[in-house]
């Protein structure tokens, strides 16, 4: 990944866009990647339907508008071409046919067995098992076996539209075309019994299936072996009387096949010492193969069908390992914020607990400030209720609005403006290290304002002379609405707590540019802040980590920031942390291989970091992927208790992060809201910044637009103005 430079002034749209006329391709690539994954996921639950058994309880249905000669003929029925015949099969000859398959542990023992006794049979096979598993239609065509169709899923066609049974026929007839390059004219109806069985509900499908040129092939003897009535009962039910040809139901999928396969292995050498022969049913009734071969369209557009349905079998094998891995790190990653973060609190909270001797000395407060007329007021004044003693440095960079005029205007002791051309977040933050009287630095941004407490609660850590840098409580100010409110829960669930649990391992990925504090000694020899990346907070402190300094939380240092309020804005800010965070992680690779202080923070803080903050939230939409691919195609109750349980282990961390932060729970309501719709949007800009990444693409500073709303707790910070913003016009 490329580090490149990447100013604000830079946000400003290029002639000929916008960018909203940008969202939609910036869109297009993430979203077709969720529609292709929902695609396959889809088509595997498509041919994982659920497959009864082969035998149903139906009332009686009268029978008097069923021929004669079908109800007391054969199992055979010819309904082609307008005629009503039956065929039998000839005495001393068997025709095995196997319903369900193909099967994937029994189907090759049958064939096997089959193989073995030098037997054919039929097999009639539904589309969603032989698309699954082409490799064995392919082999039962090879072994001189005859297929034949038993619909797609195994509806009760009696119950189906026309439209529907043609439907079903021609998705099995593809499946077995990609399979094995035939076509075959056999076909068994799912829940079919013996001839004499057809009443006026079934002897119309068998009509129209023969309409479109089928033979319909049911039963005269019935092994019964879906029962698994036992070995010797199967081979009892299978035997025709008195030397009798017979077509012999049995199954080679749907379950426990085990009897079947037993019964198989004595029934055919048994049956041929009694003279019986073990044939196909075009070669038991003397009349041409059942197959034909395919050629051109149709046969691609089977091959195409069982590569689609294969790709989505490997692909969901794929995603089910990856759910499992998810599962584990979240539960994982819960259990270590609980645990981890209750001990941060006890240890911060404990009486008498001191970071060291207490920092009195006076600080910087850098306010970096691109275009913040709205809020910058705010800001300051905020700083200006201070109880520890700081001086105050706006660094105005380039704004367009006014910004700089506005702070002196106010006339405060102790603010120093700061002018410089538009250059970007880092720079400005280095102009005012250049110029800041004091060794510790406080950095915030312009739209955030401090308690009076802030400061002091952020500067007291620096009393351990191995600190250097601290992360304050960033807190959400406009809360009201209902994007702000899921903000809020995330920045006391998701940020803060996990600065806590980062705070005990040492590995603290990031100062947040709202709050955070630095020792100027230990800036300047990493360089101070660096442009190579969007996240430049991410990136300064993982370089303190590797230069040794230790990087700690301190909770009771509040900063009250304007998180955004519309979906764009809040597009544009987390597409910029999320690759500016994978930026620093590959700018700071090479701390994996090193030695000492960086060398520990790369083999233990990078990759805790890429696994809880990049890998772990790409892999978590499969949790909600799953939860639809349970809802379409089962189980559907499970699959809704273990998302309630995923979520109610989300609601417990939840409540406790709001207690440890001492929130109104009040905000916690709408967490199963939060959990459907705004975690949506963060995976898809995860995966955009994923894709970014991967493709060297390059992404702008997207400055959001403020409305200044937000204040301090208690009223800290002034409402009047010393003018409306309304009134400001741009200065040069």
């Amino acid at each position: 990944m490329a580090s490149r430079t990447h100013r604000r002034g830079a946000a400003r749209p290029a002639r000929g866009g916008s960018p909203r006329r940008r969202l939609p391709l910036r869109l297009l690539l993430p979203l077709l990647v969720l529609v292709a994954l929902a695609a396959m996921l889809m088509l595997r639950g498509y041919v994982h339907s659920e497959i009864l058994a082969d035998h149903r309880v139906q009332s009686p249905a009268p029978t008097d508008r069923v021929p004669e000669e079908i109800l007391e003929g054969g199992p055979v029925i010819d309904a082609r071409a307008g005629r009503t015949e039956s065929l039998s099969v000839p005495d001393q000859r068997l025709v095995l046919t196997f319903d369900d398959g193909p099967d994937p542990t029994w189907t090759p023992r049958v064939l096997d067995v089959l193989k073995k006794h030098d037997a054919h049979a039929v097999f009639f096979v539904t589309g969603t098992m032989a698309s699954r598993y082409p490799d064995l239609v392919k082999r039962m065509v090879d072994e001189g076996h005859e297929i034949g169709l038993h619909t797609f899923n195994h509806p009760d066609l009696s119950l189906q539209s026309k439209k529907r049974i043609d439907w079903e026929l021609s998705q099995n007839q593809l499946a077995i075309t990609g399979a094995a390059g035939i076509r075959t004219s056999l076909f068994r109806p799912p829940y079919s019994s013996f001839a004499g069985a057809m009443d006026n509900k079934t002897w119309p499908v068998t009509q129209y299936i023969g309409s479109r040129g089928y033979l319909t092939v049911v039963n005269n003897t019935d092994s019964e072996d879906w029962k698994r009535p036992g070995v010797d009962e199967i081979i009892r039910r299978a035997t025709p009387e008195n030397g009798e040809g017979a077509i012999v139901l049995m199954h080679d999928s749907g379950g426990d096949r085990s009897q079947t396969v037993a019964a198989l292995d004595r029934f055919l050498p048994d049956l041929k010492e009694r003279g019986y022969e073990f044939d196909n049913l075009t070669e038991a009734l003397d009349a041409p193969s059942a197959h034909s071969p395919v050629t051109g369209a149709d046969l691609w557009k089977g091959k195409a069908w069982i590569f689609l349905v294969q790709a989505s079998e490997k692909i969901t094998d794929v995603l089910v390992v990856g759910l499992a891995i998810i599962g584990t790190l979240v539960i994982g990653r819960f259990v270590l914020m609980l645990l981890l973060s209750g001990a941060h609190a006890r240890r911060v909270r404990r009486k008498g607990f001191r970071w060291g001797p207490p920092v009195t000395e006076p600080v910087t407060v850098l306010v970096p400030a691109y275009n913040e007329a709205k809020c910058i007021e705010n800001t300051v004044r905020s700083l200006m209720a201070s109880d520890h003693p700081i001086e105050i440095l706006v660094i105005d960079d380039g704004s367009t609005d006014g910004t700089a005029r506005i702070v002196e205007s106010l006339g405060l002791p102790n603010v120093r403006v700061i002018r410089q051309l538009n250059a970007g977040k880092p720079a400005a933050l280095n102009r005012g290290l250049a110029n800041a009287r004091h060794d510790i630095v406080v950095m915030m941004d312009g739209d955030t304002v401090f308690e009076p407490s802030t400061v002091r609660e952020l500067v007291q850590p620096f009393g351990d002379p191995r600190v250097g840098a601290v992360a304050g409580n960033a807190k959400v100010g406009n809360k009201d609405s209902l994007i702000g409110a899921w903000q809020h829960i995330e920045y006391v669930m998701g940020f803060n707590l996990d600065r806590r649990m980062y705070d005990v391992l040492g590995c603290m990925p990031t100062i947040p540019g709202a709050v955070g504090a630095f020792r100027r000694s230990a800036l300047e020899p990493i360089g101070g802040m660096s442009d190579d990346t969007l996240a430049e907070d991410t990136d300064v402190t993982m370089a303190l980590h590797r230069a040794g300094w230790r990087v700690v939380y301190a909770e009771n240092a509040r900063a009250w920031t304007e998180a955004p309020e519309t979906v764009q804005q809040l597009w544009s800010q987390r597409y910029r942390w999320s690759y500016g965070t994978m930026q620093a992680i590959w700018k700071h690779r090479r701390a994996v291989i090193e030695k000492g202080p960086s060398g520990r923070f790369g083999r233990v803080g990078l990759p805790f970091v890429s696994l809880f903050m990049v890998l772990a939230p790409l892999l978590a939409p499969l949790i909600d992927v799953f939860l639809v691919y349970g809802l379409v195609f089962g189980p559907t109750e499970k699959t809704i208790v273990a998302w309630l349980g995923v979520l109610a282990i989300q609601a417990v961390c939840a409540a406790y992060a709001f207690r440890l932060d001492r929130e109104r729970m009040t905000h916690l309501i709408s967490l199963p809201l939060q959990q459907i719709l705004y975690r949506q949007l963060m995976y898809v800009v995860l995966l955009q910044s994923w894709i970014t990444a991967l493709t060297g693409g390059r992404l702008r500073w997207q400055k959001l637009r403020r409305t200044g709303v937000v204040e301090a707790p208690g009223g800290s910070v002034p409402r009047q103005r010393s003018q409306s913003s309304d009134d400001r016009r741009p200065v040069a």
